[in-house]
């Protein structure tokens, strides 16, 4: 999760990610070469004295200024295009939940399970433990395995949220009448937060998202057990 004064991305937790992180770094390196580039031209200009009538009319640098940038954006572009599909690739998921946004909460269905949905509240400041997170904890997460494909089916009931889980790489829109849908897998067991990405009312700070990733044999046993209590309700 962030932390105070944290100025890069939180630590990658899923393939899609760490994707994301490589292609920032890659396209952060080409815009600092560029500043600096163009910031050397700038200084050249202003300090020196000197002059060349070669250079007032030259096809040969015409060319480079012209074919240089292309370059350059191709090189930015291919790398981009290639994360954007791998985003939107879904094979074979393990799990399907859908994810419903409300004013202010969400719910959950765990489309594979009969019985097996919740409603997630953030729980409030008075009701924290020793070790919770202000804002970010729920009184019922979102479990899923790790290293399994997870499609998560975003819609919204009443107006529009977003469904976004910053360490995963996971940012969808939750639109009412509409149904969106993303993926993402868990690379290690943990707790991942996020929280509503789209201004949709007074509490809008205050629907959070918890997501734990268990290894498949515990998310089993877990599952199970969801199933006993909610049938038994």
């Amino acid at each position: 999760m962030a932390t105070p004064l944290q100025l890069g991305f939180q630590d990658a937790a899923s393939p899609v990610m760490e994707e994301l992180v490589h292609f920032h770094d890659h396209a952060l390196m080409v815009v600092y070469l560029i500043s600096s580039f163009v910031l050397y031209i700038i200084i050249t200009l202003v300090m020196t004295k000197l002059t060349s009538k070669h250079t007032h009319d030259s096809q040969a640098i015409e060319i480079v200024w012209t074919i240089l940038p292309a370059v350059i954006l191709i090189a930015v572009a291919l790398p981009s295009l290639r994360i954007l599909y791998l985003m939107d690739e879904i094979n074979n998921p393990y799990l399907t939940i859908k994810a419903v946004g409300h004013q202010w909460y969400w719910s959950y269905e765990y489309s594979d399970y009969l019985d097996l949905a919740f409603d997630s509240y953030m729980i409030p400041t008075e009701d924290l433990t020793p070790g919770q997170f202000r804002l970010l904890e729920v009184d019922y997460r979102v479990v899923v395995p790790t290293e399994s494909p997870i499609r998560i089916l975003v819609t919204a009931d009443d107006v529009i949220h977003s469904w976004a889980v910053p360490s995963l790489g996971v940012k969808m829109d939750a639109v009412p009448g509409r149904l969106n849908q993303t993926t993402f897998i868990a690379s290690r067991p943990g707790i991942y937060y996020g929280q509503c990405s789209e201004i949709c009312g007074a509490n809008h700070s205050f629907m959070p998202i918890a997501i734990e990733a268990l290894p498949l044999k515990h998310f089993e046993n877990w599952s199970m057990s969801q199933m006993l209590v909610f049938a038994s309700l």
